[in-house]
């Protein structure tokens, strides 16, 4: 089944922790501390497959995540680092948040992209060796892991769409002029997903064609399979309009060509600034008021200009010229695709408030909260006596000792350091 969007949860890999640990070798009585450091979490890429052309792979399976890093070992071994997580999208995918902001957009010369970094790995015992504490009982945690949700959308990447009703020849006439093999059947909606194909026809030049299914009277607002498929019409260069010019159904060509108009204005007004050719198909079975169909549709857009061609997709007449005029338009067009921009990056690191919270509180407990001290806990030990003196040093050096003054602070009150309960002493 053709898969176009997805919506799956990446994680990137925890830091592993630095280790504690201590030289115990025979004849070293006094051997030093040498904890290795912990290994660096796996990153989270998207990477273009030009293998893949859904995204089917992500319909089933919703969490994705790269592998953690090691903890650090001792004998100053380092940990091993977290393998990254590789996700293979096809080329035109769109990677957007939960708020519909876009992170990348995975086309053009974009191949690879780092969306989430993994954490850091801890610095082992190793690395706080002093002259006053020569074993220090304390490492750094590995940095935090990094989790989001994002969805994937994928945009077809062609220079034609084909477009029209159901039912109208698009799939005969790609069928004939590329390497596509579309399904092909005399009833509404054969055609369920988009179907590239590259034009194989004669001496016409090579470009690469969709054929967009289901846009009907309503699509823009949900009716039909429409709406799930006009995001593909969105990077095409030209868009050629197939009618039945033998209304062979009983539909008005002309009506049928002002109603899709309207569906693809409402989508998005850019779409009917780019080259449209009008294809009156089935001309092998026009009969009656049919046969100058091809004079009237001109007619009724001689202000829009269309140029309008009359073939028949089941015998080959028209087909060539078709193609030319379609490889002239497109030529005529910039090369450049539509790509959007990023507005987001998740990967940007955290910004931390520097403001710090001291206040008394109604229990008559003296609270410390902060951003900056909850970072500050993270790598420190507190339960070891040099761990213990960095705190005391924190609080004096960024004026919480004062503060506390100020609030009258007397020996034997509680102090709440980000949940940390302490005696107060001077």
């Amino acid at each position: 089944m053709f898969s176009d969007q997805a919506k799956i949860v990446i994680r990137s890999g925890k830091g592993g922790d630095g280790h504690v640990s201590f030289r115990r070798e025979k004849y070293v009585p006094d051997g030093g501390p040498d904890g290795g450091d912990g290994g660096k979490g796996g990153d989270v890429y998207f990477v273009v497959d030009q293998s893949v052309n859904t995204l089917a792979e992500y319909r089933h399976i919703r969490k994705f995540s790269a592998q953690d890093g090691e903890e650090g070992k001792k004998r100053n071994c380092h940990g091993k680092n977290g393998e990254d997580l590789i996700l293979k999208v096809p080329e035109g995918t769109v990677v957007y948040d939960n708020e519909g902001k876009v992170i990348i957009d995975m086309s053009g010369e974009t191949k690879k992209y780092k969306v989430l970094t993994g954490g850091r790995g801890g610095l082992g015992n190793q690395h706080f060796a002093t002259s006053t504490m020569q074993a220090p009982k304390y490492a750094k945690p590995g940095g935090d892991s990094k989790e989001i949700e994002v969805r994937l959308e994928l945009k077809v990447i062609a220079d034609v769409g084909l477009v029209g009703f159901p039912n109208v020849g698009k799939s005969t006439f790609l069928s004939r002029v590329s390497n596509a093999n579309p399904k092909i059947g005399n009833y509404h909606f054969t055609t369920l997903e988009p179907m590239l194909g590259v034009v194989n026809y004669e001496d016409v030049p090579e470009f690469v064609i969709a054929d967009i299914p289901g846009i009907i009277e309503g699509a823009s607002e949900g009716i039909g399979l429409g709406i799930q498929f006009l995001r593909h019409i969105e990077r095409t260069k030209v868009l050629v309009h197939f009618v039945d010019g033998a209304s062979v159904e009983g539909r008005d060509p002309i009506a049928d060509i002002k109603a899709i108009n309207k569906e693809l204005r409402e989508y998005d007004p850019d779409l009917l600034r780019r080259p449209q050719i009008i294809v009156a198909n089935k001309m092998d079975a026009c009969q009656g008021d049919n046969i100058d169909i091809v004079s009237k549709i001109k007619d009724a857009f001689k202000e829009e200009g269309y140029p309008v061609f009359g073939i028949s997709a089941v015998t080959g007449e028209g087909i060539r010229e078709l193609l030319f005029a379609i490889y002239d338009a497109r030529s005529k067009f910039p090369d450049d695709i539509t790509i959007y921009d990023s507005e987001v990056d998740p990967d940007v690191t955290e910004i931390i408030d520097p403001e710090i919270k001291v206040y008394r509180g109604d229990d008559n407990v003296f609270y410390i909260e902060g951003q900056r001290i909850d970072k500050m806990l993270g790598y420190t030990n507190l339960e070891s006596e040099k761990g213990f003196l960095f705190f005391q040093k924190f609080i004096k050096e960024n004026g919480i000792q004062k503060k506390l003054d100020k609030l009258g602070i007397e020996d034997g009150d509680t102090v709440d350091v980000g949940g940390w309960l302490f005696e107060y002493y001077k």
